[in-house]
């Protein structure tokens, strides 16, 4: 497999911002390795062109390097870091946003005749593969239209759907098919997902949330944990210490304020789980995180959420929950 080409074309492409003039293509270029940090997945396809990746989601760990492909069909709470990269020779890496739309319009054109595309057990919701000659081929012609804007609107759908179809019929494609079929077991747990998501300050009723997603109690506890490898307790709490940890590194000596932020009661309890999460106290953490390299602080404030100020709030108090966060880059 030949990378050379994808290389320079990414390199010449990349912003800051990660994104590209190609709506829902995304190129990552990170000139050192990075401490992890919290971030949210995205649905996304992320293949790696230079250097190398590390996400873990719970208690599973995903490493891939150049030529392989991560994909991710449920906005989930992960850690990431690249592992491999340099000024000399940055991380690289293009991704693109799966729509489950427009899954379902390619499964819909396949007809119901292919048996190889049926829908099976619930997938986890990140797989890591070796990239096929032709989806990386696929790519290349895709960051191509890059230097190309005239022929954007026309080709890039076109391109597009061709990827989409390699991951659909691929050895992971049940992951990716899933996310396309609307009584999916995958979309059941993405509805509870996003309720956790959007109101982790919240207290969770586990019988509420599998009405909500449309099951019993017990598939909903089988299925949210095949696919996030986290009960959706556990998840919730995911969301509330990497929510934390983002906040800490803009009001890193308002910890109580932090904590009942996200939702907790108990300034002690936040205290213990930050710990046994992220490996020292809040406060410590705090001062970790703002002397961080610039690179990094840079890479983690495009992680917060926008800044609000509302009416009374004291400056300098963390702001309200707004369910927003920032996806995962390549």
């Amino acid at each position: 497999m030949d990378l050379d080409e994808l290389r320079t074309m990414l390199c010449r492409h990349a912003r800051a911002d990660g994104t590209t003039s190609i709506n829902g293509v995304l190129i990552s270029k990170v000139g050192q390795s990075s401490p992890p940090s919290p971030s949210m997945s995205g649905t996304l396809l992320a293949l790696i062109v230079q250097g190398s990746k590390r996400i873990a989601l719970g208690n599973r760990v995903y490493s891939y390097g150049p030529g392989q492909y991560l994909v991710a069909s449920v906005d989930m709470p992960i850690t990431g870091q690249f592992t491999a990269a340099s000024p000399e020779r940055p991380a690289l890496g293009i991704g693109l946003v799966l729509h489950p739309a427009t899954i379902a319009e390619l499964l819909l054109q396949a007809g119901p005749g292919d048996r190889a595309l049926a829908g099976g057990s619930t997938p986890s919701g990140i797989a890591v593969c070796d990239a096929p000659d032709e989806l990386v081929d696929a790519a290349t012609r895709l960051a191509r239209l890059l230097d190309r804007p005239r022929d954007q609107p026309v080709l890039a759908p076109l391109i597009k759907k061709e990827i989409l179809w390699q991951l659909i019929t691929s050895e992971q494609g049940a992951l990716v098919r899933q996310l396309g079929l609307a009584d999916s077991s995958l979309t059941h747990v993405a509805a509870a997902v996003r309720w956790i998501r959007d109101n982790y300050a919240k207290a969770i009723r586990v019988e509420d949330l599998a009405q909500l997603a449309g099951m019993s109690v017990s598939a909903l506890y089988r299925n949210f944990q095949a696919v996030t490898a986290m009960s959706p307790i556990q998840f919730q709490k995911q969301i509330r210490l990497q929510e934390a940890r983002l906040l800490l590194a803009t009001y890193p000596n308002d910890v109580t304020g932090v904590s009942t932020r996200v939702g907790y009661e108990s300034p002690s309890q936040f205290s213990r789980e930050y710990r046994r999460q992220f490996g020292a106290p809040p406060s410590q953490d705090a001062a970790r995180l703002r002397g961080a390299t610039s690179s990094s602080a840079r890479a983690l404030t495009r992680l917060l959420p926008p800044p609000t100020t509302p009416t009374g709030r004291a400056q300098g108090s963390p702001p309200a929950p707004n369910g927003r966060r920032r996806r995962s880059e390549p």
